[in-house]
């Protein structure tokens, strides 16, 4: 069994802790003691999980709870003053102290990032939309800090019913997330003797016509890269590459760490027949279980990363290639929450990289 420290970083639990907890896929599972809501959760996670959605569930425990046995190394390690992760091949366990800025309010958020949905069972101090299970005697309504946004009768349907809910609620919570623009660009290309992304067609260099369409679809665009910019572009913001990345992960990560929150369409500067058509087809795969979307049927590549989306989720797989050493983000494909969808064939252009001006 493989034992290490573990902690989050205060900055970043802040970071999530401003986010509004009613934007996020997170619902709370409410009603008095003895109206079902253990037994519930247990009989849907496994059609959850059918469904390809990968569900943590939170449970508030009034009477404390045993997570290890006293004298083994990990609660000796805990009882030390230690927070403790432990893992072995098929599961691991976080151990932490209570401190304010690990309290439940503040760590959700975080974990949202990580599960494609996070089932709260008690909690109802926490000011979370929930779904309320009526209790086969007791009538009381729940308390007034509970944003009942459904309720269910105690009756042998109330699974069936709760699952046709999650599947009207999850996707809009999805759907709330926010989804910027990053243009990736880079220095003088070889083959093409200057900056790609300042190449010219009709009037606007590629970087323009790749901002241009990637407004149209997204909330925010930034640049991500070292590189001249056109001076009549007013206020841009670009950022720096990470340090130590190569290639295209350099400045996809330099976005993902920007703003963590938001989810990302990536776009090479060197597609200068990127449209608004390609786009609006790429984001509508975007799904409750999707963690990222590289398109197939382009070229040159099998699947396509650099003009693909990249789900808020995704951060922790391409940080975790990234610290393994790999810096390809066609590696992505092989995560199991990737979506490969076929580029339809009138829109393929949009995926055709130009290293040479006569391509163009």
């Amino acid at each position: 069994m493989g034992l290490a420290y573990f902690g989050l970083s205060f900055f970043v639990i802040r970071w999530y802790a401003m986010m509004d907890l009613n934007d996020l896929p997170i619902l709370g599972i409410g009603g008095w003691s003895g109206a079902g809501k253990t037994s519930l959760i247990e009989n849907i996670l496994p059609r959850l999980q059918e469904q390809g959605l990968r569900t943590l569930v939170c449970k508030h425990c009034q009477h404390g709870f045993e997570i290890d046995r006293a004298g083994k190394d990990s609660d000796r390690l805990f009882q030390s003053g230690g927070d403790v992760f432990v893992q072995d091949a098929e599961q691991g366990c976080w151990r932490t102290h209570v401190v304010p800025e690990h309290s439940i309010v503040s760590i959700l958020p975080f974990l949202s990032r990580r599960y494609d949905l996070i089932l709260v069972e008690g909690h109802k101090d926490i000011p979370l939309p929930a779904v309320w299970l009526e209790h086969p005697t007791k009538k009381d309504p729940p308390p007034k800090s509970v944003e009942v946004m459904e309720t269910l009768a105690v009756n042998p349907g109330r699974e069936d019913a709760l699952l046709a809910w999650l599947a009207d609620w999850l996707p809009n919570q999805w759907q709330k997330t926010p989804v910027f623009g990053c243009v990736l660009i880079g220095g003088e290309s070889r083959r093409m003797g200057r900056p790609k992304h300042l190449i010219e067609t009709e009037g606007l260099t590629w970087l323009e016509w790749t901002l241009r369409a990637l407004k149209r679809v997204c909330s925010r665009v930034v640049i991500a890269g070292a590189g001249e910019l056109p001076e009549r572009m007013v206020n841009p913001i670009q950022l720096p590459d990470i340090m130590g990345a190569a290639g295209p992960m350099a400045g996809v990560l330099a976005a993902m760490r920007w703003t963590p929150s938001a989810s990302w369409i990536m776009a090479a500067c060197d597609m200068p027949q990127v449209s608004f058509p390609a786009l609006d087809w790429l984001i509508s795969h975007r799904r409750p279980g999707v963690w990222a979307i590289l398109p197939r049927g382009g070229k040159p590549r099998a699947v396509e990363p650099l003009l693909a989306y990249y789900d808020c989720r995704s951060h922790a797989v391409i940080e975790s290639l990234f610290a393994q050493g790999n810096h390809s983000l066609a590696a992505v494909q092989n995560h199991p929450k990737t979506a490969t969808p076929e580029i339809p064939y009138h829109l393929r252009d949009a995926w055709v990289n130009v290293n040479r001006e006569d391509e163009s």
